[in-house]
């Protein structure tokens, strides 16, 4: 989820893409190579035909709802069979089910968005003893047999709200409401936020706040936080999808809501680019948000499905799309789509998704 003015863009790029593709062989197979490939591709055959399963984590979440209405287009742009997408309702077990009832309907091929990192694992190898490829989308699982993870840099989500509440805020508390600590992106927006504001700006002092991606959660923990805490300067939501209305209305109740400039004014970044973060972006009542690719995710979800249908497999390196396939500590090959950041400078960029959806 960068982009903010052009001279501190480049300052807030992914630190882990760049690293890990140094040194990687990018090597097209003269069979296999074909258009927005990634870092190479390589086939071993098969047409790509057949049923996609496309299982959502949830659907209470404008982010997920926008991405839920991108698969049908993307899956037909792509030339993808997608059925009607599955929604696990924030229900990790459920998940589980639905992947199987997909797999019982003899899917060819699964786009999933993992719930829990780790839980996931036992409806990968339901699908891969099916021998049905699955492409994870936004959450890469911690164990289990993928055939690639679509996704932009979770680390440095938690980075750049890092950066720039550090430029912003100069000393006091902040605050990090995280997402779930069972899903590998809250742990890694949650770390390296900390990390970054201990490490680049120790005079920012953390509060944080356990959310699990529950928007009454995060009102009633921010509410109590305010409370004990009323010098807070600057706040970091992890998911605008659902932090960002119960964010403002703790906030308006208090009579704490303040636009930039104004006495007392809190900084806040976001996580999603959904239309309501720009909205609030325009009105004064956030700073910026981290745009995370919602259409991106759909378009590049298909095409990887088709690819491990057609037996193609792909290797560390940058890809035609402005992004990089790494390869995970789990061994698992991750595209690292871009994610720009977005602010009052450039939030009617007619290319960033969210203003490309009602």
């Amino acid at each position: 989820m960068p982009g903010r003015t052009v001279g501190k863009r480049n300052m807030f790029r992914s630190v882990g893409t760049v690293a890990t593709a140094v040194g990687a062989s990018i090597v097209l197979a003269a069979c296999g190579s074909t258009k927005d490939a990634g870092g190479g591709a390589s086939s071993a055959g098969g047409d790509g035909k057949g049923k996609v399963g496309v299982i959502l984590p949830l659907l209470t979440s404008p982010f997920w709802q926008s991405y839920n209405d991108y698969v049908p287009k993307m899956a037909k742009s792509e030339g993808v069979d997608a059925l009607k997408t599955v929604n696990s309702n924030s229900d990790p077990s459920q998940q589980i089910t639905d992947i199987n009832n997909e797999l019982n309907q003899g899917v060819k091929g699964l786009v999933v968005a993992p719930l829990d990192s780790a839980a996931i694992e036992a409806g990968l190898d339901q699908a891969d003893r099916k021998g049905v490829p699955v492409v994870a989308v936004d959450v890469a699982p911690e164990k289990g047999k993928v055939a690639m993870v679509v996704r932009a840099n979770n680390v440095a989500y938690g980075e750049k709200a890092c950066q720039y509440l550090g430029e912003k805020v100069s000393s006091g508390k902040v605050v990090q409401i995280m997402g779930d600590l069972a899903s590998v992106n809250g742990r890694e927006r949650s770390e390296a936020f900390r990390s970054c504001v201990k490490k680049n700006f120790p005079k920012l002092k953390v509060l944080e706040i356990p959310a699990k991606w529950e928007s009454d959660t995060a009102a009633s923990k921010l509410d109590t936080l305010l409370n004990a805490n009323p010098d807070t300067k600057g706040i970091y939501m992890q998911a605008g999808g659902v932090y960002l209305a119960p964010t403002l209305q703790t906030l308006k109740s208090k009579g704490m809501l303040k636009k930039p400039g104004q006495s007392g004014h809190i900084t806040i970044i976001s996580n999603d680019g959904i239309p309501q973060e720009f909205d609030a972006i325009r009105k004064g009542e956030i700073d910026a948000t981290v745009s995370q690719p919602a259409d991106a995710y759909a378009k590049y979800g298909m095409y990887y499905i088709k690819a491990a249908m057609q037996g193609k497999t792909f290797k560390p390196g940058p890809t035609d799309h402005d992004s990089t396939i790494v390869k995970l500590p789990s061994g698992i090959l991750e595209d690292q789509l871009p994610a720009p950041l977005v602010t009052k400078d450039n939030v009617d960029d007619p290319k960033l998704w969210g203003n490309t959806v009602k």
